[in-house]
C-alpha cells in the first residue's frame, strides 16, 4: 500500500528523535531431534528436554484498509497499558512517529518442567522491531537506523534473546506487582513453572516471557465491505484460516458471528446485536484449547484481551496459521522443548459505515467522550473516511479533526 504522507508538524516535531541503532541477528532452526538419532544430512541431534513444555499466545492486531488489507498506522498512540517495570526499546517520545501494519501485543511464553532446568530463548521478527519486554532480556536487536519514523526503509529483522532462562519449579516467587487493576497480571494465572532471569541489578522473576512489538509485514487475511452491507473475507495466505469470528459493539449492544474456517474467500452478514460477551468469552476459549493451549492458558489470554478485543467498533478475530506465524516470529529454545505449541489470535479492525456515522456525530457533537472510545484507532478511522469522502467540504472537516488528533498525540507524548 503507497505511503500516506503525516502532517508535516508532525515531522517537524519528531525529525531527529527516531534514530535506532542495533546490530543484525538470525536465526535457524532445525525440528527437534529425539532418541539420540542424527537426521537425514548426518547432522548431529539438538539437545532435547524431555520433561519442558513450551506454550505461547499472543495478538496480531491491524486495520483493514481501503482494499481489505492492513493499513498502515501509528498503532503506539495513547497511554501506556503496561506496569513500569516493563522494559521500553525507547523512551515514549518516539512511539507516534513508528508506523506499521502490525502491532504484535503481548506475546507471553510459559515454559513447563518438573525439575530446574536452563534454557536460552530468542524471538526473531519479520519486518519489525521489539518494543517491550519484561523479563530484561540480554539482546534486543532493531537492525538498521530509522530516521523518519517508519519502518518501511530496509533494514534486517529485529529479535530479542534471554541467553540464561532458568524454569524452577520450586521457586516460590514474589512477582512485581503495580497497579492491580492492569490486564498483564492475567496471564499470571496460570500453573506454568515460574522463571529466573539473572540481570546486573539482581535476578527478575516472572511466571512468562513477555514481549511486544511492530511490524510492517502482510496479515494474511482482508476484510472489506462491499455495497450490500456484506463483508467480504479473502484469505491471502496459502494455508486455510483455522477459525473466524466477526465481533461488533454499539454502546452496550454486541453481536458476534462465528463464520469458522476460511480456506479462500467468504461474504458475511452483520451480526445482530443481541450476543453476550460472556457467551463470545467461552467460544474463544474453546477456540483455543482446540489449538492446543491449555484451558488455564486459554482463560488467561481472554481475560487479557477481554477490554481490548470486545471494545465499540467492528472486528474480525482469526486463528492465525502455525506456518504463517513461524515464518513471520521464528522462535528458537535451546536446548529445545519436547512440545511447542503457538497459538496466535489475529484481530484486524474494519471501518463500516456504522463506525463512520457514529464518529461523524461525535466530531458534529464536540463528543469527546465518544471519540475516546475508538482511541487508538481513531486515526486509521478518520484517514478511512477521507479516502472514502467524495465531498471537498466533508474531506477537510474530517482531515481538520485527524490534524487535531495527530496534534494531541504529539502534545501528550511531549509531556
Amino acid at each position: 500500500m503507497p505511503r500516506k504522507p503525516l502532517p508535516f508538524i508532525l515531522y517537524v516535531l519528531l525529525a531527529g528523535c527516531f534514530a535506532i541503532s542495533a546490530h543484525t541477528s538470525s536465526v535457524s532452526e532445525d525440528p527437534p531431534l529425539h532418541n539420540g538419532h542424527s537426521n537425514a544430512f548426518g547432522r548431529a541431534p539438538r539437545p532435547v528436554y524431555s520433561g519442558l513444555t513450551a506454550h505461547e499466545w499472543g495478538t496480531f492486531t491491524s486495520v483493514a484498509g481501503k482494499d481489505g488489507g492492513a493499513a498502515e498506522w501509528s498503532p503506539l498512540t495513547g497511554s501506556t497499558d503496561l506496569p513500569s517495570f516493563v522494559e521500553h526499546f525507547r523512551n515514549a517520545g518516539f512511539k507516534l512517529g513508528l508506523r506499521g501494519t502490525v502491532r504484535m501485543e503481548t506475546p507471553v511464553l510459559y515454559l513447563y518442567d518438573s525439575r530446574e532446568e536452563t534454557v536460552s530463548v530468542k524471538v526473531s521478527f519479520s519486518k519489525g522491531i521489539i518494543t517491550e519486554w519484561y523479563p530484561r532480556a540480554s539482546r534486543v536487536e532493531p537492525a538498521a537506523s530509522i530516521f523518519d519514523g517508519t519502518l518501511y526503509q530496509h533494514h534486517a529483522d529485529g529479535s530479542i534473546a534471554w541467553d540464561v532462562v532458568t524454569v524452577s519449579p520450586s521457586l516460590r516467587a514474589e512477582f512485581p506487582r503495580e497497579n492491580l487493576d492492569n490486564h498483564y497480571y492475567a496471564a499470571r494465572l496460570t500453573s506454568s513453572t515460574p522463571l529466573r532471569v539473572p540481570t546486573p541489578a539482581g535476578e527478575q522473576q516472572e511466571k512468562f516471557l513477555f514481549y511486544r512489538g511492530v511490524s510492517t509485514f502482510a496479515v494474511p487475511v482482508a476484510a472489506r465491505v462491499t455495497s450490500p452491507g456484506k463483508l467480504m473475507l479473502e484469505n491471502r495466505g496459502e494455508e486455510e484460516i483455522p477459525n473466524t469470528i466477526l465481533f461488533e459493539r454499539r454502546g452496550e449492544r454486541v453481536g458476534y458471528r462465528i463464520a469458522g474456517a476460511l480456506q479462500k474467500d467468504a461474504f458475511l452478514d452483520p451480526p445482530e446485536l443481541t450476543g453476550s460477551m460472556n457467551d463470545l468469552g467461552r467460544e474463544l476459549e474453546g477456540m483455543l484449547v482446540a489449538q492446543g493451549l491449555y484451558q488455564d492458558e486459554a482463560h488467561a489470554m481472554v481475560e487479557t484481551w477481554r477490554s481490548s478485543w470486545f471494545e465499540e467498533g467492528s472486528r474480525l478475530l482469526y486463528i492465525v496459521p502455525r506456518t504463517f506465524l513461524d515464518g513471520v516470529l521464528p522462535l528458537t529454545i535451546h536446548p529445545a522443548p519436547a512440545e511447542t505449541v503457538r497459538v496466535f489470535v489475529g484481530r484486524l479492525e474494519i471501518v463500516t459505515a456504522a463506525t463512520e456515522k457514529a464518529v461523524e456525530r461525535a466530531l458534529h457533537d464536540g463528543d469527546n467522550a465518544t471519540l475516546k472510545t475508538f482511541g487508538r484507532f481513531l486515526e486509521p478511522i478518520l484517514t478511512t473516511m477521507i479516502q472514502r469522502e467524495s465531498s471537498p467540504g466533508r474531506a477537510e472537516r474530517f482531515q481538520r479533526a485527524l490534524s487535531f488528533y495527530y496534534s494531541s498525540e504529539i502534545a501528550q507524548n511531549l509531556h
